[in-house]
């Protein structure tokens, strides 16, 4: 990954209705990746993809613990954050002005 690189966490909402958490520095060529069925294995076979949450982070390693503690988390907590309730701020890790959830 180059130097200045923003990584992003995202989730897609797969055509099935269920949720695909993935990291990445290129979304648009992610997510293209998804559609074209090159993407990770869970998704193959579940486009179209809708882009229902990203968030953009400093490192791959921040970016990294945030997709793990992402995937741990249940449905109804991932339904929870793309809606952005709870919330806190974590400007110490984000780039932009997005949210980082509350972790219970």
């Amino acid at each position: 990954m180059p130097k200045g690189s923003v990584v992003q966490i995202y989730i897609l909402e797969c055509a099935d209705s269920s949720l695909y958490t993935g990291i990445t520095t290129e979304l648009t060529l992610r997510i293209s990746e998804h559609e074209t069925g090159k993407g990770a294995r869970y998704s193959h076979g579940r486009g179209p993809f809708r882009l229902v949450h990203q968030e953009l982070y400093k490192n791959r390693a921040e970016a990294s613990k945030r997709e793990i503690i992402i995937k741990a988390m249940t449905r109804t907590r991932k339904l929870a954050l793309i809606q952005g309730t709870p919330r806190m701020r974590r400007p110490d890790l984000l780039l932009n002005d997005a949210f980082y959830p509350l972790i219970e």
